[in-house]
């Protein structure tokens, strides 16, 4: 696939949404030499920012005099405010724009979004596979990405150009491994990989009084639960939106934790044995 790299349109970019990620995307891309600006409803995040080199500039009002300026934008809003955001604004991003986002769903709003705009601006999805348990531009960190996965989610809607500027950006920022998936594929691997697993944390740390479990403790839970810690907002929206493969998903894992419960229940020894097995084995696969 060619990559174009037309500097006098891709060195500009405008990042709508300074929270952790999307702080972590304008610092990274500004060390990259990228001339980046910003959006963000809270004035003081846009002070911080270009305060500590982050951004070059940057607006708490969302104007057509300003969006219209870029030929690139990144979205890093929750979905559902992406979205309000295109319905609201889509006559704010001048013609022959390519816009991408960093949302962690994709079929409930990549085909939607795709129709609203006006055809002559471009929507390239795309998903950082990276985060942290803190929030806000004053987090931004842009080693985040560093030995993580970015995935592109195109539909026949896209061109190469598109395409290679979502790439661009993930090579930019130095993701591991970049893969393109369709809208359906992403969620049903974002159910089982990401959703689901958030899921099992918030499950451990409340289906007991975990209050002076930390007394006890070792590792193993510790590492268990370490997205415990979760923004219930945004997690609460991510699960709703991809109902349907997240609960195949967990269906699925109550299935096989049931399956070895039975196996203990019935003292089938060499059954759990081949279980823990069958998990090392497809557990090297991931060891870094």
């Amino acid at each position: 696939m060619k990559h174009y790299r037309d500097w006098s349109r891709m060195k500009k970019i405008l990042i709508v949404g300074l929270g952790l990620i999307g702080g972590s995307y304008a610092l990274g891309l500004t060390k990259k030499g990228y001339e980046v600006y910003a959006y963000n409803r809270n004035k003081d995040a846009i002070d911080y920012a270009i305060k500590n080199k982050i951004i070059i500039s940057g607006t708490s009002e969302f104007t057509k005099d300003f969006v219209g300026q870029f030929d690139r934008i990144i979205f890093s809003l929750y979905p559902k405010v992406f979205v309000e955001y295109i319905k609201n604004y889509k006559d704010f991003i001048k013609d022959g724009a390519i816009i991408s986002d960093v949302t962690g769903v994709k079929e409930s709003i990549v085909y939607d979004t795709q129709a609203i705009l006006n055809p002559r601006v471009e929507f390239i999805p795309a998903h950082p596979m990276a985060g942290k348990e803190v929030y806000g531009v004053k987090n931004a960190d842009e080693k985040i990405f560093e030995n993580a996965n970015y995935i592109i989610t195109p539909t026949d809607k896209n061109t190469d150009e598109g395409i290679a500027f979502a790439t661009e950006i993930g090579e930019a920022l130095g993701f591991r491994k970049i893969s393109i998936l369709s809208p359906e594929k992403h969620d049903e691997m974002i159910a089982f990989l990401s959703q689901l697993t958030h899921l099992i944390a918030v499950s451990l740390m409340t289906c007991k009084d975990s209050e002076n479990l930390v007394n006890y403790t070792g590792d193993s839970f510790r590492d268990l639960t370490r997205i415990a810690n979760i923004n219930e907002n945004m997690w609460t929206e991510l699960f709703m939106m991809n109902k349907n493969a997240l609960l195949k998903e967990m269906d699925s894992f109550i299935n096989c934790i049931t399956k070895l419960k039975d196996f203990i229940k019935g003292d089938e020894i060499d059954k759990i044995k081949n279980m823990m097995k069958l998990s090392t084995e497809r557990r090297k696969y991931f060891n870094k």
